[in-house]
């Protein structure tokens, strides 16, 4: 299976609802993009699901089936932002030469891209740090949507147990370090640091499973 096909089945695997049709599928990026939108400008206080649903021109009700809260809003928000962030970086590969050193450039240039939206990004945060067991599915989806970027990187195509092990270590520490310098307590050169270190893991030696 080619590369790209196979980080596309991981990225989205055991998606948490059935194929939309042309027009649910564009009904639900009006909505993602008004939340997007409105978490820019406010962060997460500002995502009123009344206020998304008259921005992006559905019905109150018709919002709350595709997401029944807030917190769900947020958190597929955050994935689909990466799912943007994905295809930007893979028109400029990372240039490192080792499979740690890309994998740590992408995630720091992925960490600027936030940056640069703080307000956005601590909304999305604080949503996947409230999440419950009813956001799961989305949840998993943004944990595949980080996995999908990492093995890019790394230019893996069938990744063992312990990579992916390793790979999802990687993503815990990437959302840790965004969680504490959106509130202030580490630095973006901690983040850079914390970032390079846990991405070493990607160059040990395999042990046997």
């Amino acid at each position: 299976m080619p590369a790209d096909s196979r980080i596309a089945q991981i990225a989205h695997s055991e998606s948490p609802s059935p194929p939309l049709t042309e027009r649910q599928e564009a009904r639900r990026r009006r909505i993602l993009h008004a939340s997007a939108q409105l978490a820019s400008r406010g962060g997460f206080d500002a995502v009123q699901m009344r206020e998304v649903a008259e921005s992006s021109q559905v019905a109150l009700g018709t919002l709350y089936r595709y997401f029944p809260s807030k917190v769900h809003l947020l958190v597929a928000t955050m994935q689909d932002q990466l799912e943007h962030m994905h295809g930007t970086l893979r028109k400029k590969p990372p240039s490192g030469e080792t499979p740690a050193e890309r994998v740590a450039e992408t995630l720091m240039r992925a960490f600027r891209a936030l940056q640069r939206e703080p307000h956005l990004a601590d909304a999305m945060v604080r949503a996947l740090t409230f999440a419950d067991r009813s956001v799961s599915p989305e949840v998993d989806q943004v944990s595949r949507q980080t996995t999908a970027i990492i093995l890019d990187a790394m230019g893996l195509t069938d990744p063992t147990p312990a990579q992916l092990s390793a790979v999802r270590v990687i993503g815990h520490t990437w959302h840790s370090a965004l969680i504490t310098w959106l509130s202030g307590r580490a630095s973006i050169a901690q983040v850079k640091i914390d970032i390079e270190t846990v991405c070493r893991l990607i160059d040990l030696p395999s042990t046997s499973d």
